[in-house]
C-alpha cells in the first residue's frame, strides 16, 4: 500500500523581535502560537488556521519549513 503524502507541511516558528509596543492582538498572537520568550521556537503543522496567525505577526517571527 502506497504511503499517503501528508496533507500540510511542517514549520518552525521562531519569535525573533518583542511583541512589546505592537497592538493586543498581535501580541494574544504570538501567545496563542505557543511563544513566550525571543527566540524561541515552536513547530507547528503549516493549516489555514496556523497561516493566518503567521501573517498576522509576520514582522516578528521567521518561518522556516522542517521535514516531518
Amino acid at each position: 500500500m502506497a504511503k499517503k503524502k501528508p496533507a500540510f507541511k511542517t514549520v518552525r516558528i521562531t519569535l525573533v523581535k518583542s511583541p512589546i509596543g505592537y497592538k493586543k492582538n498581535q501580541r494574544r498572537t504570538v501567545e496563542s502560537l505557543g511563544l513566550r520568550k525571543l527566540n524561541a521556537s515552536v513547530v507547528h503543522t503549516l493549516t489555514p488556521q496556523i497561516q493566518g496567525m503567521i501573517n498576522t505577526v509576520s514582522h516578528l517571527v521567521s518561518v522556516e519549513e522542517v521535514d516531518a
